[in-house]
């Protein structure tokens, strides 16, 4: 038979226990994200996926907010975040740090996500607005951009399922690498 698992039988990691983990060299940037929802959503997302830290910046929300924990559902206390007013100056830092900065947005020279190949090393994910998308003058400052393939109508989705997709994708081609 199969059995549906209880929370109690699911083994997850206690709070602690996820901050001391080792985690993926992936640090997500929220950069003038409106809705709160989403903001949760990513939090979740990238605990889900062991993600080393998350920057809210520009008019992105910070927790605590009642909106952001209804979608987080707690992942504000494991993942590790920082707000920073100016994203450029922290896109910045990291192009010091030696870090790939790579922004989801549809450019002129975006890659197909099917068609990028994870180096697995420092990454510095930038996502944007949810109406404008990666600012150009943070898109001047990355390595890459990356798009999702759309086969609709539309020309866009969601970013908090755009950050899991983005991510997700990452961490099979980690997982695929090491076998």
């Amino acid at each position: 038979m199969n059995k549906k698992l209880k929370l109690e039988e699911l083994n997850r990691l206690s709070i602690e226990d996820f901050k001391k983990s080792a985690k993926d060299p992936i640090i997500v940037l929220l950069d003038n994200v409106r809705s709160l929802n989403n903001i949760g959503s990513v939090f979740r997302t990238c605990d889900a996926m062991g993600i080393s830290k998350v920057y809210l910046c520009g008019i992105t929300a910070q927790p605590p907010h009642r909106e952001i924990r209804k979608t987080a559902i707690g992942a504000t206390k494991s993942v590790d975040w920082e707000y920073a007013e100016n994203a450029l100056e922290i896109i910045k830092k990291y192009k010091k740090l030696n870090y790939s900065l790579i922004a989801v947005e549809q450019t002129s020279k975006s890659i197909s996500l099917e068609n990028y190949a994870y180096n697995m090393g420092k990454t510095l994910l930038i996502f944007g607005n949810e109406i404008d998308g990666v600012s150009q003058n943070l898109i001047d400052e990355c390595d890459i951009s990356l798009e999702i393939p759309q086969y609709g109508t539309k020309h866009s989705m969601n970013i908090s399922v755009t950050t899991g997709i983005i991510i997700w994708t990452l961490k099979m081609q980690k997982i695929s690498n090491q076998r």
